[in-house]
C-alpha cells in the first residue's frame, strides 16, 4: 500500500519540507498564463523568461518570499474611450511562483520587447567533510554523558589526498 509520499525510505531523514515544496509547486503550476521559458545558461546560471506583452515595468512586481520567486502582473485599465472590435491580447492579472532550491540567488531582472527576463545564480556547493568522534561504549546500560561536539567542518579540497587502504578483514 502506497502512502502517496515521495520520501518514504527511512534513509531520507528531514526531507518533509521538500515534499511540502513539491506539493506547493504542483498547485501553482496548473495555470499556463503567462507562458514562460527556463534556460540553463551555464552550470551555475539560469534564466526565466515570461511573455508579458502589454505590461510595462510599473505593472510588474518581482519578490522573493522565503524560497519562492513570485512574479505578479497587474495592468491598469486603459480602455477608457477605446472601442475594441476584437480583444485577443490578454489584459488580465497574473501570479506566477517558482520554488527555489536552497542557495539560489536572484541576479537581476529586465523587461525587453514584451519579455520579462529574470537571471538566477546557483553557487557551487562547498564539499564538506565532518569528522564524528566515536566514543567507547560502557557495559551495564548506564546512561552516557553527551559526546563532545564533533571537530569543526573542514573543506574537502583543503585535505590531503586519501591513500587507498585494504578493505576490512584483509591483512
Amino acid at each position: 500500500m502506497s502512502s502517496g509520499r515521495l520520501f518514504t525510505s527511512p534513509m531520507f531523514l528531514g526531507f518533509d519540507h521538500l515534499e511540502q515544496m513539491l506539493e506547493r509547486a504542483s498547485k501553482t503550476a496548473s495555470d499556463g498564463y503567462p507562458p514562460y521559458n527556463i534556460e540553463q545558461l551555464s552550470r551555475t546560471a539560469l534564466r526565466i523568461t515570461l511573455a508579458v506583452a502589454g505590461f510595462v515595468m510599473d505593472d510588474l512586481q518581482i519578490t522573493q518570499e522565503d524560497n519562492q520567486l513570485v512574479i505578479r502582473g497587474r495592468q491598469a485599465d486603459d480602455t477608457q474611450g477605446r472601442v475594441f472590435l476584437h480583444r485577443g491580447i490578454a489584459a488580465r492579472q497574473f501570479h506566477k511562483a517558482f520554488v527555489l532550491a536552497e542557495g539560489i540567488e536572484i541576479a537581476g531582472a529586465w523587461l525587453d520587447n514584451g519579455l520579462l527576463h529574470i537571471d538566477l545564480h546557483r553557487p557551487e556547493p562547498e564539499v564538506r567533510v565532518k569528522h564524528i568522534a566515536i566514543q567507547q561504549g560502557s557495559s551495564g546500560g548506564a546512561v552516557r554523558a553527551p559526546a563532545p561536539p564533533a571537530r569543526d567542518v573542514e573543506l574537502a579540497r583543503d585535505l590531503p589526498p586519501v591513500a587507498e587502504e585494504e578493505p576490512f578483514g584483509r591483512e
